[in-house]
C-alpha cells in the first residue's frame, strides 16, 4: 500500500517521511490511533516506503539514499511515497515481501493447538486486502473465532525472535508489524530484550488502539507516533471516491462516524435512510401537536431497531451542533464553515425555532435517550417520552428538563 492510498493523515505521512529523510528512523515505533483512523494502513504504507527500490536506490543504508536521488535528479514525488511499481513494492502490496513480517491475534485451529500468526497468513492477506480499516473483532470473526478469545501467543513471540534473527533477504531492513499488541498480555515480556536491543537494520512497528492495554515495559521501549482521528472531509471524500456514495449522503455518514472510517463503512449499510427528512417530520409533528401522526411516527421508529434508533439520535445531535456553531459564529466566518447545503438550511431553521440553551437541552435529552436504548429501553415508551420533553423545551423553554 502506498501513502497516497491512505485516507487523509497528511501530517502523519509527512512525519514518517521525515524520519527517513533526516535519518531519524527508530528501531521500534508505536502507531497509536483509535479504531478507523488508519493506523494499520499507515504501517503498511510506511513498511512499503522503507523497502521501495526506487526510493532507497537499493543502497544498504537508507541515510544515503536521498543524496543519490539529488545527484541523479530524482523527483520529490518519488521520495515522498513508494513508487508502487518496483519488485519490492509489488511484493509489499501483496504482503509477500520476505523482509516484512506480520504478527496479529490468532486462535487455535483445534483443541491443543499453539497457533502462530503464519498459520493464518493466507487469511491475513485476504482480510487486509479488502478491509485495511477493520478492527480486531472483524478479523477474529473472519477466521471463525466466534466466541473464542484471540491472543498473540508465547509461541508467536518465540517465532518473532526466530524471524528477526535471520538475515534480510532483499531489503536493507527487516520489518515486523505487530497489529494489536494489546493481545500480547504477559507474553510480551519475551520480546522486551529484542525490542531494546534488536539486530541491526531491524524495525518494529506496533499498531495499537488503546495504550492502556499495552504492557508498560513495551511502551517504554517504543517511539510513539500518534494517529489522529480522520476529519469529516476526509471520510466524506473517501466515501464518494471509493464507495460511490452521493455527496449529500456521504456528508451525513461522515458526520455520524466521528472520525472513524470503519464506523462510516458500517453506517453505509443504512445509507438509504434519510435521517434529515425523519428529523424534520418529527419536529413538525411535535410543534403542530399532531398526536395521531406522532404515534404513527413513534411506531415506525420503534420498528427500526436499536442500532438505527441510535444512529437517528446521533444524527439529530449532529444537526443541533451545526445549528449551535452557525449561531455562535460571526457572519463573515460562516462562509468558510463546511456543511452540506440541506443541513445548513435545516440548522438555520432550528436557530429560528429555538435558542442555544434550548438546543443544548435537546442534545442532553437525546444523549440520555441513546444511553437508555443501549440498555434495551422500550422504543415506543422512550420516543413518546422524548417527544413530550422536546415539545416542552421548544414551546415553553422548560430547561428544568435538563436536570
Amino acid at each position: 500500500m502506498q501513502f497516497e492510498k491512505v485516507i487523509g493523515q497528511r501530517e502523519t505521512k509527512e512525519q514518517l517521511v521525515q524520519m527517513i529523510q533526516h535519518n531519524r528512523l527508530s528501531h521500534a515505533l508505536l502507531f497509536l490511533g483509535k479504531e478507523g483512523s488508519g493506523s494499520l494502513a499507515l504501517a503498511l504504507s510506511f513498511a512499503q516506503y522503507i523497502v521501495c527500490e526506487k526510493v532507497n536506490g537499493k543502497q544498504p543504508a537508507v541515510a544515503s539514499l536521498f543524496e543519490q536521488a539529488e545527484a541523479t535528479g530524482g523527483s520529490q514525488e518519488l521520495l515522498n511515497d513508494a513508487c508502487g511499481v518496483c519488485s519490492a513494492c509489488l511484493k509489499a502490496a501483496q504482503m509477500v515481501h520476505p523482509d516484512i513480517h506480520f504478527s496479529y491475534p490468532v486462535i487455535p485451529k483445534k483443541s491443543g493447538d499453539k497457533p502462530i500468526s503464519t498459520d493464518y497468513a493466507a487469511e491475513w492477506r485476504e482480510f487486509i486486502s479488502i478491509q485495511p480499516y477493520a478492527n480486531a473483532y472483524d478479523w477474529l470473526q473472519f477466521i471463525g473465532a466466534e466466541n473464542k478469545q484471540g491472543n498473540i501467543t508465547a509461541e508467536e513471540c518465540n517465532d518473532i525472535t526466530r524471524k528477526i534473527s535471520l538475515k534480510s533477504f532483499e531489503s536493507a531492513y527487516k520489518i515486523l508489524i505487530i497489529w494489536m499488541p494489546e493481545y500480547l498480555t504477559k507474553n510480551g515480556n519475551k520480546l522486551l530484550k529484542l525490542l531494546e536491543e534488536p539486530p541491526p537494520q531491524t524495525v518494529f512497528i506496533l499498531v495499537a488502539e488503546n495504550d492502556a492495554l499495552v504492557l508498560p515495559t513495551i511502551l517504554s521501549r517504543t517511539q510513539l507516533v500518534r494517529i489522529p482521528l480522520l476529519t469529516n472531509q476526509d471520510i466524506e471524500g473517501a466515501l464518494v471516491q471509493r464507495s460511490g456514495v452521493a455527496l449529500e449522503k456521504a456528508g451525513q455518514v461522515a458526520a455520524l462516524s466521528e472520525g472513524n472510517y470503519h464506523e462510516a463503512l458500517q453506517l453505509l449499510q443504512h445509507v438509504e435512510d434519510d435521517w434529515l427528512l425523519t428529523v424534520r417530520e418529527w419536529l413538525n409533528l411535535i410543534v403542530k401537536k399532531s398526536y395521531p401522526s406522532q404515534l404513527k411516527w413513534i411506531d415506525d421508529m420503534n420498528k427500526q431497531g436499536r442500532e438505527k434508533q441510535k444512529q437517528f439520535l446521533k444524527y439529530f445531535t449532529h444537526l443541533l451542533e451545526q445549528a449551535i456553531r452557525l449561531g455562535a459564529m460571526p457572519e463573515d466566518a460562516i462562509g468558510a464553515f463546511s456543511i452540506a447545503t440541506a443541513e445548513r438550511d435545516f440548522a438555520e431553521r432550528l436557530n429560528k425555532l429555538s435558542n442555544i440553551h434550548q438546543q443544548e437541552a435537546i442534545i442532553n435529552e437525546l444523549d440520555k435517550a441513546s444511553y437508555y436504548i443501549e440498555r434495551n429501553a422500550n422504543g415506543k415508551m422512550l420516543f413518546h417520552a422524548l417527544s413530550i420533553k422536546l415539545y416542552h423545551i421548544i414551546t415553553n423553554n422548560s430547561l428544568i428538563l435538563v436536570q
